[in-house]
């Protein structure tokens, strides 16, 4: 983002018994429109593995390190055909770790099948309402209304596992991160957006779309 409208300093900090690790692509990490990362910064002791890189191509002939800890109880949040909703986990003995992979659709494939124990891993899938949290991301577009973003899937899935605060806390970080973006391009007045605009904020809108009240 824009560095006067950086939002570091309006995520919350969310502590969860829950650990998120982020399994994300080479090419998804380059994305300003990325969303995985912000998820990551508002969970303490969360992890970002990044996956496909060339230069490591030497190193992953070595056994990999486990993305899970020890005595936690590792899900990926992939529809497999084996897939159960994620309600099952709710309420574990064993602290949760929830593997998210963060990329396209064959890119979450493929890390499934190459990182050394993922395919052994149980796999959950988001309860079926989740598709209305679409209508949150604006960025990007997809023809299919059950993809939605990494951070949405995020915060439903920890809705389900750890409560409604921090699912709303997480859905407030990607109002706030879509809307500045959206503010910027001109394409919403700042009334329209979570938590408004910092004073000072530049806008960059090259198309002179013209929507927005520079503040």
């Amino acid at each position: 983002m824009h560095r006067s409208l950086c939002l570091c300093a309006e995520l919350p900090s969310l502590s969860t018994r829950t650990r998120l690790v982020l399994v994300l692509h080479q090419l998804e990490a380059r994305k300003t429109t990325n969303t995985g990362r912000i998820a990551a910064l508002c969970l303490p002791g969360s992890r970002i593995v990044v996956r496909g890189r060339a230069d490591r191509a030497v190193a992953e002939q070595e056994p990999p390190p486990l993305l899970w800890e020890e005595g936690t109880q590792p899900i990926l949040l992939f529809p497999h055909e084996s897939a159960r909703p994620i309600e099952a986990w709710r309420g574990s003995l064993a602290p949760v770790t929830l593997i998210v992979p963060d990329g396209t659709w064959s890119q979450a494939i493929r890390a499934r099948k190459r990182i050394a124990g993922l395919a052994e891993v149980p796999c959950a899938v988001l309860p079926d309402a989740s598709s209305l949290a679409a209508a949150r991301y604006r960025l990007r577009h997809d023809r299919r209304p059950d993809r939605i973003s990494t951070l949405a899937a995020i915060a439903i899935a920890l809705g389900v596992l750890e409560g409604a605060i921090v699912q709303q806390a997480l859905e407030r970080a990607l109002a706030m991160m879509v809307e500045r973006t959206l503010w910027t391009n001109g394409r919403i007045r700042s009334s329209d957006v979570t938590g408004g605009i910092p004073e000072g904020a530049r806008p960059h809108d090259p198309l002179g779309r013209g929507q927005r009240d520079v503040v």
